[in-house]
C-alpha cells in the first residue's frame, strides 16, 4: 500500500494545530503558510530540498 502526502495539506494541518496551541503566533504562521503555498504554486510542488 502506497501512501502519498501532498505538501499543502500537511502544511495547513501543522499551521492549524500551531494556531490552536499558541494563538499569539497567528501572524507569523499565516505569513509562513502563504510563503510556502506561493512557492508550491510557483514550482508546481516539485521542490527538491
Amino acid at each position: 500500500m502506497n501512501i502519498t502526502l501532498s505538501l499543502a495539506p500537511l502544511v495547513s494541518l501543522v499551521a492549524g494545530i500551531l494556531i490552536l496551541a499558541v494563538p499569539r503566533l497567528l501572524n507569523f504562521i499565516v505569513a509562513i503558510y502563504l510563503i510556502v503555498i506561493g512557492l508550491i504554486g510557483i514550482f508546481g510542488g516539485n521542490l527538491r530540498l
